[in-house]
């Protein structure tokens, strides 16, 4: 209804409408994109990807776990690898917010599509990286 108010018209529309459900990571994880890469496209990606690392992706990383009542970290509960669509949806294997950026955060960064995405995720991949070895060094007591 918004984008008819602003009077879009319907090709207009219909694009915006297959980038805002083509862009997930869940869908490039799954190798299913069910929009053609365009320009825009990848402009919209990879703004939705910057939000989700660097300080501000942290900061979210943790409020949201902790809307789901996630665990920081437990040693015993392991990243998981490979993952595809349905695992990476799935609620039912219980999961870490640490465990969060293994199996996507640190992925972003080369899922970035445009030149200026790419140079921005580096330090922002950066600054997650340094956080996380602080975080395993106080969570085992040696820092």
């Amino acid at each position: 209804m918004f984008l008819q108010e602003v009077g879009l018209d319907e090709g207009q529309k219909d694009e915006i409408v297959a980038i805002i459900k083509g862009m997930g990571f869940k869908n490039e994880v799954s190798n299913k994109s069910i929009v053609e890469p365009t320009l825009e496209f990848a402009i919209v990606q990879d703004a939705d990807r910057l939000d989700a690392i660097g300080a501000i992706g942290i900061a979210r990383c943790f409020t949201y776990g902790g809307s789901k009542n996630s665990a920081l970290h437990d040693p015993r509960i392991l990243p998981r690898d490979s993952l595809s669509k349905e695992k990476y949806m799935s609620k039912e294997e219980k999961q870490t917010s640490i465990n969060h950026f293994h199996e996507k955060l640190f992925k972003l960064k080369d899922m970035m599509k445009t030149e200026a995405g790419k140079r921005r995720a580096e330090k922002r991949h950066r600054f997650m990286e340094e956080f996380v070895a602080e975080f395993y060094e106080e969570w085992s007591g040696r820092a």
